[in-house]
């Protein structure tokens, strides 16, 4: 038996898991788990919410809360995303976590006592307007390297560059726009410089990584390393466990990776023995999951952390880093505003069909793109047509014939072949499992899926049950043979439909409980079967599918495309750089996101605070006049007069126009191709071409306006 470590990047508690972490660092080590303990091997799977990152603060200032509950606020809700998604881990919980704090703490006092922590004077930038240093993501700018607008001052989002604030061009405070000063003062630092030779001898010999993850990691060695601050200016994180120090906490950065370590402590419940079997057992392999923006944290950083405690704990044996999904061409950034949020995902869509599309189009080598009109035509041609199909044909065929599994009477050179195809899929799905290789053992699977229903075409069990019904129930239990290892093979990837399948092969139990070469074990004959439902569901239309038109009565034709949501409005204020436009920060259900509206000679700051609007969440964000405006509120304007959308007075912040859906991004010019008008009865409407204007409504209640706008007036 062997042991497997898994680490799994720390997602910031910011806003709810996005499809962007989901594919790049979630579901592959889960993945990579479940196979694992069906190999027999020991797994401990760690992670939890980073609460103490910066970019919970920066959200917690929009939404006007306390960080740490916003952050409690945020975990809860991941934490039952991971769940609905099938994602399971051993122990999963938070930077607040008492023994986290007490273990970062022994860590931060082991290295300054071996002379890897020392305090050095650093400039910082200060803003005179909010009175305060700024921390890495306090400030903005033009990265140096790519040049992407909205770089933060300690790594650029685009490139993944590391920098210090002073590289970035045009460097503001996120805050107030003003542009910062630069001020000295004392910080400790950590001895990164000391392991340079040491970390250059121990990837020598890491030719096994991935080419991106070993290429980016030599280079940044080659560059030489440099000592980087452990602490930052702020009362909101871990204490520094010295003294004089009060003003000051350890820097995320620093902190998050050394949680790692901190939840295994915290799973070994004080059996020193136990943690050791994970930490210090050189047979254990160490894994670390994550996209390709946190690579030098996990292959520099944090392996001369653990060289420097000396106190003999494993380092990575490999970081299988993900390159990063897209959609339309853009990266998924809670902070900006690109994402498509798990929550929504699986109230709306199966969940195994979508760990499947991400599975298939994961970006282990390079950036992918994620379309929902690729997702539905995949889940359509491939897991319905092809895999759903094939098991839904051997099972309910043998269901309605022999209500068992039949005997194998007359096995020819066919069902031999059969035989030989299931053990090497078997062989090769865990070869790429084992070299976390996730998309090519899924193809095999899928391939041993295709073969299944050449199997039953070519035997055509429809015409041996009326001429030779031995010849019949040979080939339908072999055709469950193929059923059965596809349950237990398919397990790590689609938990969900694999057990459903198992049990309606008549097994018991949980099919992840089955050991990986159960798929070569013959089924038995005469085990009872349970009537067959279909796996997957064929999703209709481009972009929406079945379930959603159940849910959403009331969908129009169209509004698939549509991210409409009611939002409320927190806080109003004068755009600093444009006399027409108001700056609005509105709660949109799962955070608050920034609007810039051209409505400030229709409405007062005053009349804008604790309104109820319509929100467009789902165009690109976009800088107006150098404030990022993450979204569109609706209107109607009739000459003069300009009306905000007004939903229902029981709406609630977050709840969906009928019929609209968690929908991929589009742009400004896409939007405005909809014809959306108030209709005689002053209510909004949708009026597509050719079609009958229907009532915009949320929970079937409709949507109007709050000033007296005629019949007709165009909504934008």
């Amino acid at each position: 038996m062997t042991k497997i470590f898994i680490g799994v990047a720390w997602p910031y508690a910011n806003g709810p898991i996005h499809v962007g972490h989901m594919a790049g660092c979630n579901l592959p080590p889960d993945i990579f788990r479940k196979y694992h303990r069906m190999k027999g091997n020991e797994v401990l799977m760690v992670s939890g919410s980073d609460m103490h990152g910066t970019p919970v603060t920066v959200r917690a200032e929009k939404e006007g809360m306390n960080p740490k509950d916003l952050a409690e606020k945020y975990h809860q809700m991941n934490v039952k995303a991971f769940n609905d998604f099938g994602v399971e881990f051993d122990e999963y919980h938070s930077t607040d976590d008492p023994i986290h704090i007490e273990t970062v703490q022994k860590m931060f006092l082991r290295l300054h006592e071996k002379g890897y922590l020392y305090e050095k004077e650093m400039e910082l930038p200060y803003c005179p307007k909010c009175d305060r240093t700024l921390p890495d993501r306090y400030v903005e700018g033009e990265c140096p390297f790519c040049h992407f607008e909205n770089a933060r001052g300690d790594q650029c989002e685009e490139c993944g560059k590391l920098m210090d604030p002073d590289m970035l061009i045009g460097l503001k405070c996120i805050t107030c726009g003003s542009t910062p000063e630069f001020v000295k003062r004392n910080h400790f630092f950590f001895k990164l410089s000391a392991q340079e030779d040491y970390l250059k001898k121990w990837m020598s010999d890491k030719d096994y990584w991935r080419h991106h993850v070993l290429n980016f990691s030599r280079m940044f060695l080659e560059t030489g390393l440099k000592d980087r601050p452990v602490t930052r200016d702020t009362t909101y994180g871990i204490k520094i466990p010295l003294l004089g120090h009060d003003d000051k906490r350890i820097y995320v950065w620093f902190e998050a990776f050394m949680g790692y370590y901190t939840m295994a402590v915290k799973w070994a419940d004080g059996n020193q023995e136990k943690l050791d079997s994970f930490w210090k057992n050189p047979e254990c392999r160490h894994y670390y999951f994550l996209g390709k923006d946190n690579v030098p944290f996990h292959t520099i950083f944090w392996p001369a952390v653990l060289k420097s405690l000396d106190w003999g704990l494993n380092l990575p044996y490999d970081v299988p880093a993900n390159a990063l999904l897209k959609i339309g061409g853009q990266q998924f950034s809670k902070s900006r505003g690109v994402t498509m949020n798990i929550k929504d995902i699986v109230q709306h869509y199966d969940p195994d069909a979508m760990r499947y599309y991400m599975a298939v189009t994961m970006p282990e080598n390079r950036d992918t793109d994620f379309s929902l009109e690729d997702f539905v035509t995949r889940n359509n041609s491939e897991l319905v047509a092809t895999y759903g199909n094939f098991v839904h044909r051997a099972l309910s065929f043998t269901y309605k014939n022999f209500g068992q599994i039949p005997e194998s009477k007359l096995p020819g050179n066919e069902e031999n072949e059969l035989k030989t195809r299931i053990e090497q899929a078997n062989h090769d799905a865990a070869e790429f499992l084992e070299k976390c290789e996730f998309k090519n053992g899924i193809r095999t699977l899928m391939e041993l899926a295709r073969f299944g229903n050449q199997y039953i075409d070519t035997k055509a069990p429809w015409s041996q049950i009326k001429q030779d019904k031995d010849a019949c129930g040979t080939t339908l239990y072999h055709s469950i043979w193929i059923s059965r290892a596809l349950a237990i093979m398919m397990a790590p990837y689609m938990p969900f439909s694999s057990q459903k399948l198992w049990k309606a092969l008549g097994e018991q139990g949980n099919v992840l409980d089955a050991k990986w070469e159960d798929a070569l074990r013959a089924p038995k004959p005469g085990t009872t079967l349970s009537e067959p439902v279909p796996l997957f569901k064929k999703l209709e239309g481009s972009d929406a599918d079945k379930e959603v038109k159940e849910m959403a009565p009331n969908e129009i034709a169209g509004l698939e495309k549509l991210d409409l949501r009611v939002a409320e409005v927190k806080t109003a204020s004068d755009h600093p750089n444009a006399d027409k436009l108001l700056v609005l920060t509105v709660d949109v259900g799962d955070g608050v996101r920034q609007l810039c509206a051209g409505l400030k000679k229709h409405y007062t700051l005053e009349e804008f605070v604790g309104k109820k609007i319509i929100v467009v969440c789902n165009l690109m964000p976009a800088k107006l006049r150098g404030v990022m405006s993450e979204g569109m509120l609706l209107a109607a304007s009739e000459g003069e007069v300009v009306s905000l959308l007004a939903p229902p007075q029981d709406a609630q912040p977050g709840d969906r126009i009928d019929g609209t859906t968690p929908a991929a991004q589009m742009t400004i010019n896409d939007f405005a191709t909809y014809p959306f008008q108030i209709g005689e009865n002053r209510n909004a409407e949708y009026a597509p071409t050719g079609g009958q204007p229907q009532a915009l409504t949320v929970s079937g209640k409709p949507i109007g306006t709050d000033k007296n706008d005629g019949p007709g007036t165009k909504i934008k």
